[in-house]
């Protein structure tokens, strides 16, 4: 089967990690296109051996909260890239668009090459991440040209649905982890607390882009009601011109006075090596999350998780079987939670151990692998 991938960015993100999964069984007769080579995903794409090109030469103008009438004058830009990834396409059996930038020029492309196109949703389709207009040019491209619309949570699914998408498009696929790469790195937990010259600190753990709607700072704020000795480790950096919130971040903590418990890390190659180390994970999350990667990275490295409430963090977390669920933007029970774990240590060990066993399980690459490859396979037929 011959894929023609499109994805709007070259930065590396939830999606894009995904999209390298996807693309592996596929990378002796495929090519992944990008709009922008403005990240790492380019060569994280060639040490995979997975066939990549930047098919544009600058970066698409439109963004979440783009207005309709910003939509309308992007169409002069896009218009050489669409023809473009149109001609390209006639040379594959389908087209994956991978995220909304994609489905735009995806879904023209396809029109005119006459091959079949696949939108994976990686998002909540709601004005908590987008503009209404951008929501319905999503739904409405996705109605009239995608064969098929995979969404990575029942959660995105249903959001789908309700921005007006057609539900027997849709099916259910969460994203796909290889459980061997997170496990092998339980001898590390010592040498990376020592690195980090916090031994006998407890540790949690928050792996994302800062970003508000990410909630760093629900988890600042919930270490006022933690013991002393608990410290937060923020783990990313600001992607999409979110500088004012990391500014707010290191004057939140400013103001009060928790200098010597919080840890800014920046982007860091070694997450998984930081997750292992830690003796809790938070996820934060003040808008519904999609799906929520590191809730099921932090299962798999044996971490126990404490998540928001709501998106598809419900379907991966069960509170005191697989982890512990509290309501959005609420930093006092999110304190008790963590308060909770640092004083029962073996019985917080005992939920992360029942996690890890049912995460490895149920995302393993290889059977999610098989249900998207059994997706295509329809598709084309």
């Amino acid at each position: 089967m011959k894929v023609l991938f499109l994805n709007h960015c070259g930065k590396l993100g939830g999606a894009e990690l995904c999209l390298i999964n996807t693309a592996k069984p596929y990378r002796d007769s495929c090519l992944v296109g990008l709009f922008a080579d403005d990240g790492p995903l380019y060569h994280w794409l060639e040490q995979q051996h997975i066939p990549v090109q930047v098919l544009a030469t600058q970066p698409i103008g439109v963004r979440k909260e783009s207005s309709l009438l910003q939509g309308l004058a992007s169409l002069g830009q896009l218009s050489p890239l669409i023809a473009k990834v149109a001609l390209l396409s006639h040379e594959y059996d389908l087209i994956f668009a991978n995220t909304h930038k994609a489905l735009v020029v995806g879904a023209l492309a396809s029109l005119f090459s006459r091959r079949p196109l696949v939108y994976c949703l990686h998002d909540i389709l709601s004005e908590d991440h987008f503009s209404r207009t951008n929501c319905r040019i999503a739904v409405t491209l996705a109605n009239h040209f995608a064969s098929r619309v995979i969404t990575n949570s029942k959660a995105t699914q249903a959001a789908f649905v309700q921005a007006g998408g057609r539900p027997d498009l849709t099916d259910v696929v969460y994203n796909g982890f290889e459980p061997e790469i997170y496990q092998s790195h339980k001898v590390e937990y010592r040498h990376m607390r020592q690195q980090l010259g916090l031994e006998g600190r407890f540790l949690v753990g928050h792996f994302s882009r800062l970003s508000t709607w990410k909630g760093q700072h629900i988890l600042i704020e919930a270490l006022r009601y933690c013991p002393e000795d608990v410290v937060a480790l923020l783990v990313g950096d600001a992607l999409f011109d979110e500088q004012d919130y990391v500014q707010q971040l290191h004057e939140q903590v400013s103001v009060l006075g928790l200098k010597e418990r919080v840890r800014f890390l920046g982007f860091r190659s070694d997450v998984v090596s930081l997750m292992v180390a830690c003796d809790l994970v938070a996820h934060t999350s003040i808008a519904p999350e999609p799906f929520g990667r590191v809730i099921v990275e932090a299962m798999l490295c044996g971490r126990p998780v404490v998540a928001a409430q709501a998106g598809g963090a419900v379907e991966l977390v069960e509170t005191d079987r697989t982890g512990w669920l509290v309501p959005p933007g609420d930093p006092q029970r999110l304190g008790e939670v963590i308060s909770a774990c640092h004083n029962q240590p073996e019985y917080t060990a005992t939920i992360a151990y029942q996690a890890q066993i049912q995460a490895s399980q149920r995302f393993h690459l290889s059977v999610i692998n098989q249900q998207i490859a059994q997706l295509l396979c329809r598709t084309i037929a």
